[in-house]
């Protein structure tokens, strides 16, 4: 880590929906999942709620282990890194910004924690 910087995600919050594995052609498991947030406050005393999606990445051992004990509803706690991404498409720039897991904490009646150091990867090695 570079003096003076910080880069570290931490939620909690529920799958949007089933996580989707997929293998790099150099055979890296990769897994994507959707995590909803909850925030909720009072204003007028009427009750106000937003939901932020975020995406998750994950790679290795900890993608094929969410991938096989997660489905949409899952209430999990994901510490990361936060890292945006760019392509072009029919001259357009595209621009995402995904948490890359590195520690995932099923939250659900089965409490299992799943945390990897997670190898650098470059957008190239992104199957979707």
């Amino acid at each position: 880590m570079a003096k003076g910087t910080l880069n570290k995600a931490i939620l909690i919050g529920r799958l949007g929906q089933d996580p989707k594995l997929q293998y790099t052609p150099s055979g890296k498991a990769c897994t994507k999942i959707s995590l909803a947030t909850n925030e909720s406050w009072k204003k007028d005393g009427e009750k106000q709620e937003v939901t932020d999606w975020h995406n998750i990445v994950l790679w290795g051992k900890i993608a094929e282990i969410a991938a096989e004990y997660l489905s949409k509803g899952s209430r999990v706690y994901v510490e990361g890194k936060l890292r945006t991404r760019s392509w072009d498409k029919d001259g357009t720039t595209h621009y995402m910004t995904e948490v890359i897991g590195d520690r995932v904490e099923f939250l659900d009646s089965k409490k299992a924690e799943i945390s990897e150091q997670q190898p650098e990867q470059s957008e190239e090695d992104i199957p979707f």
